[in-house]
């Protein structure tokens, strides 16, 4: 049986497997079947941070999805590249580096290293490349040069600015009305042919960064930067563009402009836009049978516009840094609260609804623990498929169950990457496998049941295989008899308070030995009864 490093995609074998994936494209507003441009192959770009404020949840929303959206094509047989770039000069890190008293690359990289460390700690290892716009000033330079030499650029006064009524396709991604939606036209109205017209190129104020250039030095306009850096990595036309639905207007909008403009032909087949994160006081319930898991609507203008009134995290109370959220909660709880919904779907932030989600995590963490005492064996060391092609045998009620689990969460992966729906199918999974462990009274000592165990074997194989995909349970749960395993003081201390709760339930004093419970729970270490005594677990 192959398998596969944890945390690590899947190595592709270039030879996709047959599939029925389809994926929701802003641009056309409906779900597409997924038809790369070059067979085989698929180019994904996301737009990235800029970097001038440590990131939030917020920020890590997209690159969480498209991890797995890279790891499911690429267990589907595709050879993926995926490139996130990082915006490191623009307005705000001049305006935040000048507050700070200190220079705008030294901010860029103080960023930027808090980013890739909030990856990290995500488990997001399948990026490709990471793009500088700093590091891509020839590019984009000669980018703009080729809009004006084509007529849909001019410069004016030491700036550039594309002309949008050359466009006569321009607004054909969100469905805005571009006269009304554009404003007053900034502070550099008067250089512009129309207030709709945007920056290519800012001619530099006193102090400011600034490049050479033949309209004299300056820095790139945001939009200019992601079109430049997606051509050099990816192409003229390359398959997914993703970003968060705030980004579709103007950023997208004014991408699609310059690239076909200047090409000719499609910037992207497929626009994937996530839906924002939103802060919320109510409580949700997440995994289980009741884990979100329909797919969202369609986007539009008006809903994207909506979704940014009502508020995303870059200005709610969730805009905290990301190390501060760790402090609470851990990455594999972040992942499963965000990949609980379809990604097209807003994501409604608060602690009580993350702490739901750790609590959902304990259904998995229980029956590793139950997985290793029944066969001796870690679940972290099962072997798990990492091609799509391989089946699952279905004899037996078991398997046929496990079968079926498997195949709606492929179903449901092929349904424009359905989370949401995937998550719910590894809780049903799990419970069909506890199942199988109550009816063959596998925690029996004397109950060594061959076919049983084979069977729980497989199972766990699949739900290895499923749960990968999502970059789901590859390392084992800190628990506290791991943690502990070298502070006998601490050990021995949990014996006593275990050996002290199980003698006031022999004693029937039940009132202390839920009172023991509960204290433990608000320390965040959890018991866990089962006929051989009593575990506990921190986290």
């Amino acid at each position: 049986m192959a398998t596969s490093a944890p945390g690590a995609a899947p190595p592709s074998t270039g030879q996709p497997a047959t599939t029925n994936l389809r994926v929701y494209s802003t641009l056309s507003r409906s779900k597409e079947p997924f038809e790369p441009i070059a067979p085989g192959k698929v180019g994904i770009y996301l737009c990235g941070p800029t970097v001038y404020k440590p990131s939030h949840i917020g920020h890590l929303v997209g690159p969480v999805i498209f991890d797995v959206v890279k790891r499911y094509l690429t267990y589907s047989g595709y050879q993926v590249t995926w490139v996130v770039n990082i915006t490191d000069i623009d307005d705000k890190l001049i305006h935040e580096a000048a507050k700070r008293g200190i220079g705008v690359p030294e901010l860029a990289r103080e960023m930027t290293a808090d980013y890739m460390t909030n990856l990290a700690a995500l488990g997001i290892d399948t990026i490709d490349h990471f793009p500088r716009a700093t590091d891509n000033i020839p590019e984009i330079v000669d980018f703009i040069q080729a809009l004006i030499d084509k007529g849909f650029a001019y410069a004016a006064a030491g700036d550039v600015y594309f002309d949008v009524a050359k466009d006569s396709a321009y607004g054909k991604l969100s469905g805005r009305d571009v006269a009304s939606m554009q404003g007053e036209g900034g502070e550099m109205a008067d250089r512009k042919h129309s207030v709709a017209d945007f920056a290519l190129w800012k001619g530099a104020k006193p102090g400011e960064p600034s490049w050479d250039s033949p309209w004299g030095p300056g820095r790139p306009g945001w939009h200019i930067e992601c079109s430049a850096m997606s051509r050099r990595l990816l192409g003229e036309t390359f398959d997914i563009h993703g970003g968060g639905l705030d980004l579709m207007f103007p950023h997208h909008e004014n991408e699609i402009a310059q690239s076909e403009c200047c090409h000719g032909q499609p910037q992207a087949k497929y626009w994937m836009h996530n839906g924002l994160m939103q802060a919320v006081d109510e409580v949700g319930k997440v995994g289980g049978r009741n884990t979100r898991a329909s797919a969202a609507g369609s986007v539009d203008a008006a809903g994207e516009q909506a979704a940014q009134e009502a508020g995303k995290m870059g200005k709610s109370k969730g805009a905290s840094p990301f190390r501060d959220l760790l402090k609470t909660f851990s990455p594999e709880t972040i992942r499963l609260f965000i990949l609980s919904s379809h990604y097209r779907s807003p994501i409604y932030f608060s602690d009580a609804r993350i702490g739901e989600a750790a609590k959902s995590l304990e259904t998995f963490y229980r029956f590793f623990q139950r997985y290793e005492r029944v066969t001796g064996r870690s679940y972290y060391q099962v072997p798990a498929r990492n091609q799509r092609g391989s089946e699952v045998a279905s004899t037996g009620d078991t398997l046929k169950s496990v079968a079926e689990r498997r195949e709606r969460f492929l179903e449901a992966m092929d349904d424009d990457f359905n989370t949401g729906a995937a998550v719910a199918e590894l809780f049903e999974l799990v419970r069909a496998l506890n199942r199988l462990v109550d009816e063959r009274h596998l925690e029996d000592p004397g109950k060594k049941d061959a076919a049983a165990l084979a069977t729980l074997d497989e199972g766990v194989a699949v739900l290895r295989e499923l749960a990968s995909l999502l970059n789901l349970f590859q390392q084992p749960v800190v628990s506290a008899a791991a943690a502990g395993a070298n502070d006998e003081l601490v050990a021995g201390l949990m014996g006593l308070v275990i050996e002290l709760r199980a003698d006031a339930r022999a004693a029937k004093n039940f009132a202390v030995a839920d009172k023991i419970r509960n204290k433990l729970a608000e320390l965040k270490i959890t018991l866990a009864d089962r006929p051989g005594g009593t575990d506990w677990t921190i986290g």
